[in-house]
This record gives structure tokens, C-alpha cells and sequence, in this order.
């Protein structure tokens, strides 16, 4: 009796706290958003509640690191438990990196409109990329949630059409600042801004693959990814 009432504790206290990190992770989804949304209306004000609201992801992070090492300490997890609760951590810092790359998309947003920038199209140019993060994060979170493993892969495969993307992005950006170097500081800054949604992508597929580590144990990092359909490109 007494270990099944220490299961059914650790059960709760892990329960709890992968409801605080789904928590966490509608934050930053919402800081992602509206920092993509601020981009694209030009919203210096809005852009500076972004970057603030970046305080509340660190301090949730200190906080769930804090109560996921009182629960090894606590209940000793081993074998599936200790996985889930380690995969867990690495979530949580991934989360709290998706938040910092946001707030690096609202400083983008600032630093234009200071300058008051124009002649180049900013946020058509990430419009594709941004949109192809935001259904994998989405995703991502909804198959820690759910534990999905089948989901979890097909999102490692949707990196490699983000990648792609930002490449396609990078050459086009390029070329322009060649064509017209006045436009060189705020094509830099929309260069920035797409670096940052790919970094969100690579955060969303290491959500995926902890995902994957939980359900089959396996470690998937630094493997090579599914393979795509290279025409859907």
C-alpha cells in the first residue's frame, strides 16, 4: 500500500508539472504569434509588451527545473519514469529558447521601426517560414500532450521544409542587398527575424524527438530525418 500511495503521488506531482510545461508552452506560442504580428503591422509598442512578457517564460522555466529536480530527488524515478521526466527539463528549455527567439523578432520590429525602414518587403518574406514554425510548434506541443509518437515524427520530417525555406529566404535577401545596398540594414533585419523563426523550428523538432524518447525510448538526436517529399518543397 505504501508504494502504490508513493506511485500515485508521482503520478500527481509529475501530472502537475507537465501541465505547467503545456502552460509554458501556450506562452510562447502566444509570444511567437503576436511577435510575428507586431512584424507585420510595424507595432514598436506591441513589439516592447513581446519582449517583456518574456520575463514570465523565464521565470516559469526556474520554476518547473526547480520542482522537476525536488521530484527526482523526492520519488528516485527510474527506467520510463526517469526518461520522462528527463525528456521533460529539455522541453522546458527548448520552450524558454522558442521565447528568447521571439523577443529577438520583436527587437527586429523595433529596430525598423525606429529607423522607419520601407521599400522592402518584410514580412511577405517570412510570411511562408513563420507560418510553417508556428503548425510545428503547435504540433509539437500537442504531441507532448498527447504523447503521439506518430506525430512527433512526421514533424521531425516538416523541419527539413523550414530549412529549406530559410536557405530559399537567405539567397533571395542576399540578392536584394546586391541589387539595392540601401536597403541593407532593414533586409538584415528581416534576415534576422527568419533565422529566429528557424531556430523556433529546431526547437519544436527537439520537442519532438524528446516526445519520441519517452514513448520508445529511443534517442533520435543527430540521426538522420524521415524522409520528404523533395517535390512539396
Amino acid at each position: 500500500m505504501t508504494g502504490e500511495h508513493s506511485s500515485k503521488q508521482y503520478d500527481q506531482e509529475l501530472e502537475a508539472i507537465r501541465s505547467k510545461v503545456l502552460l509554458m508552452g501556450g506562452m510562447v506560442e502566444t509570444q511567437f504569434d503576436e511577435a510575428m504580428e507586431c512584424f507585420r503591422v510595424g507595432d514598436a509598442a506591441r513589439a516592447e509588451r513581446v519582449i517583456a512578457e518574456d520575463q514570465n517564460v523565464n521565470l516559469l522555466e526556474v520554476q518547473l527545473d526547480d520542482a522537476c529536480s525536488h521530484l527526482i530527488v523526492r520519488r528516485q524515478p527510474t527506467a520510463n519514469d526517469l526518461r520522462t521526466v528527463m525528456a521533460t527539463i529539455k522541453v522546458i528549455t527548448d520552450l524558454e529558447r522558442i521565447g528568447d527567439e521571439a523577443t529577438k523578432i520583436a527587437r527586429s520590429t523595433k529596430s525598423l521601426h525606429e529607423r522607419g525602414a520601407g521599400s522592402f518587403a518584410h514580412y511577405d518574406t517570412v510570411r511562408t517560414i513563420s507560418r510553417a514554425a508556428s503548425d510545428m510548434l503547435h504540433g509539437a506541443l500537442d504531441a507532448f500532450a498527447r504523447l503521439d509518437g506518430k506525430q512527433a515524427l512526421e514533424l521531425i520530417a516538416a523541419d527539413e521544409v523550414i530549412n529549406h525555406e530559410f536557405r530559399t529566404i537567405m539567397r533571395n535577401v542576399i540578392t536584394f542587398m546586391m541589387e539595392d545596398p540601401r536597403t541593407i540594414s532593414s533586409a538584415l533585419d528581416t534576415l534576422w527575424v527568419a533565422k529566429a523563426i528557424e531556430r523556433i523550428g529546431d526547437h519544436a523538432k527537439n520537442i519532438a524527438e524528446y516526445v519520441i524518447y519517452v514513448v520508445e525510448g529511443r534517442d533520435i538526436r543527430h540521426s538522420k530525418p524521415p524522409a520528404i517529399d523533395q517535390a512539396g518543397l
